[in-house]
């Protein structure tokens, strides 16, 4: 275990007590540059009705916004429990320098946060996922990133 300022990651914890004494998911994350927390997010899944509204994406729209960037470079992440595979996705999207965490994701797990079934679904066909997924051919489907790449000037991310 990396000693960390506990500081962050206690914050993080006590946004995810404040969350569920507001009736919210029990998770918190914050987002720290330069030592200074720039972001904070609570899990908003019911409050909001959107299912990707976890705490750590919360502080990840959140910093961006601050940041005025879509990457948190020299950024840390704090939250209160291991990111779920949404949030990992996210994280590797934002590109922060570190993410900390405090309780395991068998610790969410074991109060009815298991995030499992989803690790094991990635390895299974597209066709066989409990959800199917059904590749649809046309003759346009990669034409989006054909005119990408030939794009001069883009933003690459």
């Amino acid at each position: 275990m990396v000693s960390v300022p506990n500081r962050f990651i206690r914050q993080a914890i006590e946004l995810a007590l404040a969350n569920v004494g507001r009736d919210g998911g029990p998770f918190g994350a914050l987002i720290v540059k330069d030592d200074i927390v720039i972001a904070t997010g609570a899990n908003q899944v019911t409050r909001t009705n959107d299912p990707t509204a976890h705490a750590e994406v919360v502080a990840i729209r959140e910093a961006c916004r601050v940041l005025g960037s879509f990457q948190l470079s020299g950024c840390d992440l704090y939250t209160s429990c291991e990111p779920c595979p949404m949030c990992l996705g996210a994280i590797f999207w934002a590109r922060p320098a570190r993410v900390f965490f405090a309780a395991r994701h068998d610790d969410a797990a074991a109060a009815g946060f298991d995030d499992s079934f989803i690790y094991r679904q990635i390895q299974v066909p597209h066709a066989q996922r409990s959800i199917p997924m059904i590749r649809v051919a046309d003759e346009l489907a990669t034409r989006p990133f054909e005119q990408w790449t030939g794009r001069p000037g883009k933003t690459v991310y």
